[in-house]
């Protein structure tokens, strides 16, 4: 029988259960012991462990037994008295068991890390009583005490099934544990190996991390249910301090605010007024907003309340007496009728040599109706203050502003009236009109400001213009005249000179002025002359001298062509040739010359002519070959119907070298 077999065979069934139970309370004590033993030297350990390695299990069990006889002589009375031991004694001894279990143990530990390395297979712990007589072959004690190896052993044919202690024999030392190699066949056998057992002092550190973790978490929970219904710490509504009160707390804190409501009214150009809560029966009414507030909260997030401050806003739910609002606006200073000032439109004026806008004033006109829609948005938002001044369409406004384009429009084509300048030239002289004229046509109230009136702007340009015409036409006028023969004769010209055409003028300058145009030009005429001046006939003319019944052509002041002439017949007022002073309208050759036509259709007279030259209504010049003679007093009894009859080689000669520009100075 092996080792093992035996040693299983001679323990108890609940052995296992019996040394886990005693080492929980002896395992500091062997734990000192243990490293306090005097263990055998290596040597000493590696000889016994060999020696008992060699020996066969029948030897091995007759060694422990004469070892047993030697340290223990009165083992066979103990194994006498074993079968009277008590129940309770059996227990005795399985504890010691177990007692002596745990050091072997803690023996064999110690001996396996000094043991050379073995063959892969393991070793099999055998555990060893501390009273068998097992290993006991290896102690001897010499006469000091000490242990004497390789002494002889003592053979004994006694054996006992269960070691008798002694009491005074008793040692705390460890036994040797004793190894043993394993066979093949004990491969398949399972060890169980015996746990550790974790350090006492971790256990109550872990009961006592339990419990703190226990008693925190039940105090996070107990928090957790006390802001189930209250706001978290640092939680303020509508500037409301609110931390750790309920719904209903909190609106009533709201509510003593609504109680002390008041709004401070501001007015253009009057003191503030102030209407308060009670004057409107203003009180707070709940609409469930707070509460909803209250459970947006998670109850376990309490402790954000003390890291963080959360701010609300709620709309106060209030309400009031319109009709009582309505009264207090009429009462207001700014409704008073005293009070009330009307706007005044933007206008343009005049401000040195430029125009510029005013801008509207606001006035003080309230429109009560408007003012009190504002004051009810305004109390409806809990507002503690408004300024109608700054609230649209509670004022009257002005119809005109600053920035309307019709004014601005007006306000750009006045200052071009300023920068327009026009210079007018009439031979030497000039006429210049420019802003400084222009200002003294427009028309200011007593403010300054500009007076918008086009017919009468337009008038004065009419005046401006009608002034140049009287000023320089030279049209309808009368010219002193130096003629050929040295006389002076006035000479009045009704269809030669300068003309203004005033219309046209007119409107030509009204568009200068207004885009502000600055030129220098000539006027728009109707008719024009050869040179300006008084005497505006000029050095190049035709004078005809009715008196002396001849005819000179002047070209710069020298005479190029002259002839006698046969005029009007002086016996007829509507036959004589008028004075004045014309211009030749065309000429033509051939042509037929007829008097005034007749009811019947006919004329008075139709005259074929080969050279015709008209220059007053139908009078011209012509040749007329029917005068007996030329100049003399011819034209006193036998003078044409009006016209300038001439010789033919003489009207040749004209009608080849006059000009319609060329003014006929006609003269008595």
């Amino acid at each position: 029988m092996s080792k093992d077999n035996k040693h299983t065979q001679g323990s108890p069934g609940d052995f296992e259960d019996k040394i886990d139970s005693a080492m929980a309370g002896l395992e500091a004590d062997l734990d000192e012991e243990f490293h306090g033993a005097d263990f055998y030297d290596e040597d000493d350990q590696e000889s016994d462990f060999d020696s008992w390695e060699g020996e066969d299990d029948s030897d091995a069990e007759e060694l422990a037994e004469q070892d047993s006889e030697e340290e223990y002589p009165e083992e066979e009375e103990y194994d006498q008295d074993e079968a009277e031991l008590s129940t309770e004694e059996e227990d005795f001894w399985d504890e010691e068991e177990t007692e002596s279990n745990s050091e072997e143990e803690d023996s064999e530990d110690a001996e396996s890390a000094d043991e050379p390395e073995t063959s892969e297979k393991e070793l099999q712990v055998e555990i060893i009583p501390p009273y068998s007589n097992k290993g006991r072959k290896h102690r001897r004690k010499d006469s000091a005490g000490a242990v004497a190896p390789n002494q002889p052993e003592k053979q004994t044919s006694k054996k006992s099934a269960r070691p008798s202690p002694k009491p005074a024999a008793r040692s705390a030392r460890p036994t040797k544990i004793s190894y043993v190699p394993i066979t093949d066949e004990e491969l398949d056998e399972k060890i169980i190996p015996v746990p550790r057992k974790k350090h006492k002092g971790l256990k109550v550190t872990g009961i006592v991390a339990a419990i703190l973790a226990v008693t925190a978490g039940c105090a996070y929970g107990a928090v957790s249910y006390y802001y189930a219904d209250r706001f978290f710490e640092g939680t303020y509504i509508n500037g409301i301090n609110c931390s750790n009160k309920t719904a209903y707390e909190t609106e009533q804190l709201i509510a003593g605010n609504v109680e002390d409501y008041s709004i401070e009214v501001t007015a253009r150009n009057q003191e503030p007024q102030t209407i308060s809560g009670n004057q409107i029966n203003y009180r707070y009414v709940s609409d469930g907003e707070v509460l909803d507030l209250l459970k947006q909260q998670k109850p376990y997030e309490w402790v954000k309340g003390f890291m963080e401050t959360r701010s609300y806003t709620t709309q106060e739910n209030v309400t009031f007496d319109k009709s009582l609002l309505q009264s207090e606006v009429k009462e207001l200073k700014c409704a008073q009728a005293e009070n009330q000032v009307e706007p005044e439109n933007a206008y343009v004026a005049l401000e040195g040599s430029e125009f510029t806008i005013v801008p509207e004033t606001e006035g003080s006109k309230l429109k009560v109706k408007e003012a009190y829609k504002a004051l009810d948005t305004a109390i409806s938002g809990s507002q503690t203050s408004i300024d109608l001044g700054n609230t649209p369409d509670v004022y009257a406004v002005a119809a005109v502003t600053s920035d309307d384009p019709t004014l601005q429009a007006t306000r750009d084509a006045y200052n071009n009236y300023t920068k327009a300048s026009i210079t007018y030239t009439f031979g030497e002289q000039t006429v210049t009109l420019d802003g400084s004229t222009l200002k003294e046509w427009l028309q200011f109230d007593d403010k300054g400001q500009l007076v918008q009136d086009d017919a009468s702007f337009t008038q004065h340009i009419k005046d401006f213009v009608a002034q140049l015409a009287s000023e320089h036409d030279t049209v309808g006028t009368t010219r002193s005249f130096n003629t050929t023969s040295g006389r002076t004769v006035s000479v009045y010209g009704s269809a030669y000179g300068w003309k203004i055409d005033q219309d046209a003028e007119a409107a030509q300058l009204t568009e200068e002025i207004r885009t502000g145009t600055q030129t220098t030009r000539e006027p728009v005429y109707s008719m024009r002359a050869n040179s300006y001046g008084y005497n505006d006939i000029g050095s190049t003319y035709i004078e005809v001298d009715l008196s002396s019944q001849h005819m000179y052509y002047y070209q710069n002041g020298s005479i190029i062509f002259d002839s006698d002439i046969v005029s009007g017949d002086i016996r007829y007022d509507d036959r004589a040739t008028p004075p004045g002073i014309f211009t030749l309208y065309y000429k033509k050759s051939p042509d037929v010359l007829r008097g005034e036509k007749k009811p019947d259709g006919t004329y008075e007279y139709e005259t074929q002519v080969t050279y015709w030259m008209p220059f007053n209504g139908g009078i011209g010049f012509h040749d007329a070959t029917w005068q007996a003679y030329f100049g003399g007093d011819r034209y006193t009894y036998a003078g044409s119907h009006g016209c300038i009859n001439m010789p033919l080689d003489a009207a040749a000669t004209l009608y080849s070298i006059i000009d319609t520009n060329v003014p006929i100075v006609c003269f008595y």
